[in-house]
């Protein structure tokens, strides 16, 4: 396998992994752990899961977008 199919498939794979890690991580919390529902009006651990879910929401488009930066297209 050519260096660069290698590499491209790299990433492919490490930006599927890393987004679902993601999603598993914030299912265990928010569905689980019942933060991601309101009984009522929302508690401080509802916020606190809403804020830390937008965080790391950022940190991962932050993290695929360096990533993939410096892909340049195969043209044939």
């Amino acid at each position: 396998m050519e260096p660069e199919v290698k590499e491209f498939l790299i990433k492919i794979v490490h930006s599927l992994s890393m987004g679902l890690v993601w999603l598993l991580i914030n299912m265990s919390i928010g569905i689980y752990y019942g933060f991601a529902f309101f009984e009522g009006s929302p508690t401080i651990a509802n916020w606190l899961y809403y804020i830390g879910f937008l965080v790391s929401l950022a940190l991962l488009i932050l993290y695929l977008r360096k990533k993939w930066k410096g892909w340049e297209e195969i043209n044939y």
